[in-house]
C-alpha cells in the first residue's frame, strides 16, 4: 500500500507540473514528451511519467499518434474562442453554483495562496506565471465542485484555448489589474449572494 501511494503522488505532482506548464506556455504547442526524457527529469522511474501523460492525453492537453509519441496538443483556431467562452462560463458558474452554500476558511485560505502567488507574477510581468495562477484559481472552482465529468470538460476546454489567456493579459496596460480583478472576484464569494457572485464570475471569464 504505501508504495502505490507514492507512486500515485508521484503521478499526481508530475502531471500538474506537465500541465501548468503547458496551460502557461512554457512548453509551446507540438513540443514532444519523451518518457526518457522526463522520467530523467523527475528523477522517477518512467511508470509515473506514462501514468502522467495518460492522464494529460484524457485531458486533451496532449495528443498520443502512433509511431509519432505524445506531443504537447494544438492550440484551437482563433474563430473557437466565440464558442468556448460562453461555455466555459456555463460550466464554471455551474460549478459554482454547486459548492456556493458550502464555502468555508478552507476554500478561501486556497483561494488566498492562489491569489498572493498571482499577485507576485502581476508584480514581476511573468506572463506565463500569471497565465497559471489564472487557470488554477478556475481550476479550483471545478475541483471543489467535485464533479469529474466537469472537470474534463473544462480541461479540454481550457487546453485548446489557453493562448487567449496570455493574450488577455498582455492587453493590460498595468498587470496588476489582473490581481486585482481576481481578488475582487473571489472577495465577492464573501457576501454570500449567488447571483452577485455567479455574475462576477460570468464578467471575469472575457
Amino acid at each position: 500500500m504505501p508504495v502505490i501511494q507514492l507512486i500515485k503522488g508521484l503521478r499526481e505532482q508530475i502531471v500538474e507540473q506537465l500541465r501548468d506548464d503547458i496551460l502557461a506556455g512554457r512548453l509551446p504547442e507540438g513540443t514532444a514528451l519523451r518518457e526518457i526524457e522526463l522520467s530523467e527529469q523527475f528523477g522517477v522511474s518512467r511508470g509515473p511519467i506514462r501514468e502522467a501523460l495518460q492522464q494529460l492525453t484524457h485531458e486533451g492537453v496532449v495528443v498520443a499518434q502512433r509511431n509519432r509519441g505524445v506531443h504537447v496538443a494544438p492550440l484551437a483556431p482563433e474563430e473557437i474562442r466565440e464558442l468556448v467562452t460562453p461555455i466555459r462560463r456555463t460550466i464554471e458558474t455551474y460549478a459554482l453554483r454547486l459548492f456556493f452554500d458550502d464555502i468555508n476558511d478552507d476554500d478561501f485560505d486556497i483561494w488566498n495562496q492562489i491569489l498572493n502567488r498571482l499577485e507576485l507574477a502581476c508584480r514581476r510581468r511573468d506572463y506565463a506565471a500569471i497565465a497559471e495562477q489564472d487557470i488554477a484559481l478556475h481550476r479550483s472552482f471545478l475541483q471543489r465542485a467535485g464533479q469529474p465529468d466537469l472537470m474534463a470538460i473544462w480541461s479540454v476546454l481550457v487546453a485548446r484555448v489557453r493562448h487567449h489567456f496570455r493574450e488577455t493579459h498582455l492587453s493590460y496596460d498595468d498587470a496588476m489589474e489582473i490581481h486585482a480583478e481576481h481578488r475582487a472576484l473571489i472577495a465577492c464569494f464573501c457576501h454570500g449572494d449567488v447571483e452577485v457572485a455567479v455574475t462576477e464570475l460570468e464578467e471575469n471569464i472575457a
